[in-house]
């Protein structure tokens, strides 16, 4: 007979800790040994585990798993450890394999050779970094040609734009053709987005040709350089982020008002004619500029490159592949470089200066013009609706890949950089563009290697061929920018908000409106005062019910009781004061919120109300961290009787309980407890009801 620990093999070996209880009856299993019976086990044997429902079996086989080094407990077993600890069902080897299949996690299984290490850490790296979770994108490996590809995608789309953008503003071309330099080499190269690219912008067309109208194009440098210092100093501070919380409605809002003027202040050069001014002296005089167009054979013809231009723009993207891949502007510029240049033919077309003789860097007395008031109002418009722009333009180009996200701070202090070099230079300001980006994604670029030379075949196309620039009708260009103003107003949003939320769909039309009819900055405060103004209506939902039951008038009140309830509150108020009950009962545990004034205005009443001497308010506060929880109801031993100090009695018709006002008056107090205000009265821990005075 094979003494205890001793299994056919040889003694048996000590497996790991917490693993050894179980294993040799499961190792038994499945073993051939009928050859030889089972004895009984000798007596005084002692099982481990008495509540075990197979125990240690003292024949079980040598566990081909166990641990053959077993670490020894320096301390031993623990004098405190609970002997009928029921084992953790889920404290088990995670790479432990049950041969049979069935049995319970709790009866343990014979664990699985360990696993062998690791390759050790490169160099410079913290242990289990390789095993942590990747970077999106991470592992997609940049390809050049790709990068250089994608490149010239985006200079393509991004010439016409910066050209456009620049006439639409009043200021010459070459300005805008610096900007796109600066959005491509200074922004392209610094960290924030990877794939976003930055250029003049539409959105600031009309801004920009209202600045440059009334201050002139010498103060625009200074204007475009405060606004870029501005925005590194957001940066700085951790302010990108808070361009994120804005309604999406002003968002869209303030974006349909710069795109419904761009399109009519853009209808006029698209005729070969000069815009009137304002957005509404724009519209007002669309009739007469047909009636112009009309009467005049060459410039029917722009206008006809014109509305060709916005056609193209619409159905290129119909186009089969790979015909659809070339940007849709810069097949309207070639076709309208060669009508242009047809026989018979005399439109308008670009005029195209020397790139460094553009350079306008101001001076002294354009600084000394921040301590207008005035200009200082256009440079905070500058700086907001540019950071705006382009934060909002990350978050759209971060959902059209899956690399490297936007860091908010850094883009923003990027943008600034590029605005503050741009005005340094007297160039348009510049923002983050979704025409390009888009571009740049839709063309396979992975890093900003893309973007950043962009702006070098800008540079190298203006320097080296500026004839070409002066071959571009200016009715064309007109065409791309009335496209892009479209895309900016977005009619379809409206409809779509509508059916969404129509509160937020009177928000952004409050703010289209304002800005068509105004002036950019006051249409998006507007709008931020009307979202803010819904939200705290929202947040200000208030339920008020009144009722007369029996002798007590009774209040009821749900919800967030702010400043913005208050008139109904006070209507409540009168309506239970006048129903002449002896009783007022006022219960407004369930309002979830209640501010200073509906508080003051309750607590107004029931003075009011007490100190008449008639009337008995009870006033069950709401539901607050500092209120005392009310006690649960004693049993009552006789109803409708009760005297003080009996815990087994309900008190009587003329007694009120102390928590239906939870004020604290120290004079009943007994309780260590600051939140009790019954407290223990006899050593028992068993409050005591105390009807209070100031309830009268």
């Amino acid at each position: 007979m094979l003494s205890p620990g001793q299994g056919y093999g040889g003694p048996v070996q000590p497996g790991p800790p917490g693993n050894g209880r179980h294993r040799g009856r499961h190792a038994g299993r499945g073993q051939n040994r009928a050859h030889e019976p089972e004895p009984e086990p000798e007596y005084g044997t002692v099982r481990p585990d008495p509540f075990d429902a197979f125990g240690a079996d003292p024949y079980a086989p040598t566990d081909p798993y166990a641990d053959p080094y077993p670490v020894a407990d320096p301390y031993g077993p623990d004098p405190y450890a609970d002997p009928y600890a029921t084992a953790d069902a889920y404290a088990r080897d995670p790479y432990a394999t049950d041969p049979h299949g069935t049995a319970p996690a709790s009866y343990g299984a014979p664990s699985a050779p360990p696993r062998p290490p690791g390759p050790p850490p490169a160099p410079g790296k913290a242990p289990g970094k390789a095993a942590g979770k990747k970077k999106p994108g991470a592992g997609q490996k940049p390809d050049l040609a790709t990068e250089i590809t994608a490149s010239f995608v985006v200079f393509l789309v991004a010439l016409p734009l910066c050209i456009g953008v620049a006439v639409a503003s009043g200021t010459p071309p070459e300005l805008g053709i610096i900007s796109g330099v600066v959005g491509g080499l200074v922004v392209g190269m610094a960290r924030g987005s990877t794939l976003q690219v930055s250029g003049p912008a539409a959105g600031l067309a009309a801004l920009v040709a209202e600045a440059v109208l009334e201050h002139g194009l010498a103060t625009l440098g200074v204007i475009v350089l405060a606004s870029g210092l501005l925005q590194i100093g957001l940066g700085l501070i951790r302010l990108g982020r808070m361009f994120q919380a804005i309604s999406i409605a002003v968002v869209q809002g303030m974006l349909a008002g710069i795109g419904l003027p761009l399109m009519f202040s853009q209808a006029y050069p698209m005729a070969d004619a000069k815009a009137i001014g304002v957005p509404i002296e724009n519209m007002l005089g669309i009739p007469g500029l047909i009636a112009d167009t009309l009467a005049d054979p060459q410039k029917m013809i722009a206008a006809a490159l014109g509305i060709g231009t916005v056609v193209l723009s619409f159905l290129w993207k119909k186009m089969p592949a790979p015909v659809n891949k070339m940007p849709a502007a810069l097949v309207a510029v070639a076709g309208g470089m060669g009508v242009a240049a047809l026989p018979g033919v005399n439109i308008t077309t670009l005029q195209v200066g020397n790139l460094l003789a553009s350079v306008q860097i101001p001076g002294p007395s354009q600084f000394a013009l921040l301590a207008n008031g005035a200009v200082l109002t256009t440079v905070l418009t500058f700086t907001i609706i540019a950071s705006a722009e382009s934060l909002f333009t990350a978050a759209a180009v971060d959902r059209m890949h899956t690399g490297e996200r936007t860091r908010y701070n850094s883009e923003l202090i990027a943008q600034g950089a590029g605005n503050t070099i741009c005005g340094f230079l007297g160039a348009l300001p510049m923002t983050a563009v979704v025409a390009r980006s888009s571009a740049n994604v839709q063309a396979g670029a992975k890093t900003r290697l893309s973007r950043t030379l962009h702006g070098l075949w800008l540079l190298a196309f203006a320097v080296l061929l500026p004839g070409v620039l002066a071959l571009i009708p200016i009715s064309v260009l007109a065409g791309v920018l009335v496209h892009s103003g479209w895309k900016l107003f977005a009619p379809h949003e409206f409809p779509k908000m509508w059916r969404q939320d129509r509160g937020e769909f009177v928000v952004m039309t409050l703010t289209t409106v304002v800005i068509v009819a105004t002036a950019l900055l006051e249409g998006v405060l507007v709008g931020l005062a009307a979202g803010i103004i819904l939200a705290a209506l929202r947040m200000s939902q208030t339920s008020v019910r009144t009722e007369v039951s029996g002798d007590t008038a009774k209040l009821v009140m749900a919800g967030n009781a702010t400043f913005l309830r208050l008139p109904k509150l006070i209507d409540a108020l009168e309506e239970v004061a006048s129903a002449g009950m002896p009783r007022i009962r006022l219960d407004l545990t369930a309002v979830t919120h209640w501010d200073h004034a509906c508080r003051s205005q309750v607590d107004e009443f029931v003075a009011q109300q007490r100190g008449t001497g008639e009337v008995r308010v009870e006033l069950l506060r709401p539901n607050t961290p500092n209120a005392p929880v009310p006690p649960a109801a004693p049993p009552s031993s006789v109803a409708g009787q009760g005297t003080q100090g009996d815990l087994g009695a309900t008190p009587g018709p003329t007694a009120e309980w102390f928590y239906l006002d939870p004020t604290p008056v120290e004079e009943f107090r007994t309780s260590a407890d600051p939140m009790d205000p019954f407290g223990p009265t006899d050593g028992t821990g068993q409050g005591q009801y105390r009807p209070s005075a100031r309830m009268r």
